[in-house]
């Protein structure tokens, strides 16, 4: 099984995302968009997770490896593989589905809450009644055709949704660690300016281990839930070869 991300800068990466997909014997590839263009074969690709980052999905003149990128998203969505969008990487999902993504009412950056959508379809990822998120985003979207909103927060509407049972976008990050915390304070510390649901950087970084403990254990129940079919797909295809699946090591 291989599973890639796309990074948008180098201080945004997978936090602990990348343990649990060591853990489950993923191989990991990636493609940092800030340095190269080089975008893999679809066809090899088991899992695609799509990160966070400063820009907007709008800034196509200023960051042109946003057309490429979109493109590569577009197809992929077609696969009915699993995808992951988080912060950037969510908005990117729902403009390459035709929904727009525009500057929030309010910036909202630190540690709050998030809230599970009433009427959400039961077979939808179901998250807790509260759990405060890490969040870093100046923007919001509209939501896709044939989206189910996951989950709302006080500052923004739509903070998570899905699509199908193999797309889900999250404009939080429940992927923070204590070091990939301090990263983005250090280099977005000029976003942090005064508003209602803007924390300081020290506020920020005196989350307790636990805070980080339980947005990274959510997280790992939310990767369970997005490739538990396509796991037990692979293993299908690989026994109809007559052979053992092959799970590939981390690279």
């Amino acid at each position: 099984m291989r599973a890639h991300y796309l990074q948008h800068v180098p201080f945004e990466g997978l936090g602990s995302i990348e343990p649990w997909l060591v853990t489950h014997d993923y191989a990991i590839t990636h493609t940092p968009l800030f340095e190269s263009y080089d975008l893999p074969t679809q066809e090899n690709i088991d899992f695609l997770i799509i990160l966070g980052g400063p820009m907007s999905v709008n800034d196509e003149a200023t960051y042109p490896w946003l057309i490429p990128e979109k493109a590569f998203i577009r197809a992929f969505l077609t696969s009915r593989k699993p995808i992951l969008g988080i912060c950037l990487g969510a908005q990117l999902i729902a403009n390459v589905s035709g929904a727009k993504v525009y500057p929030n009412p309010e910036k909202e950056m630190g540690w709050f809450p998030i809230y599970p959508a009433a009427g959400t379809d039961l077979s939808c990822y179901p998250f807790p009644e509260n759990l405060t998120a890490f969040h870093w985003h100046g923007e919001t979207f509209d939501l896709p055709e044939n989206a189910n909103l996951l989950a709302s927060s006080d500052a923004c509407q739509n903070q998570a949704f899905q699509i199908g049972k193999n797309v889900i976008g999250l404009q939080f990050h429940l992927e923070t660690t204590p070091a990939a915390a301090r990263e983005l304070a250090t280099h977005c510390r000029n976003e942090l300016t005064p508003g209602r649901y803007v924390q300081t950087q020290e506020q920020i970084l005196s989350a307790s281990p636990l805070d980080h403990e339980t947005i990274n254990t959510e997280m790992a129940r939310l990767l369970q839930y997005l490739t538990q079919g396509t796991k037990r797909s692979h293993i299908s295809t690989s026994k109809q070869t007559n052979h053992e699946p092959t799970i590939e090591g981390s690279e």
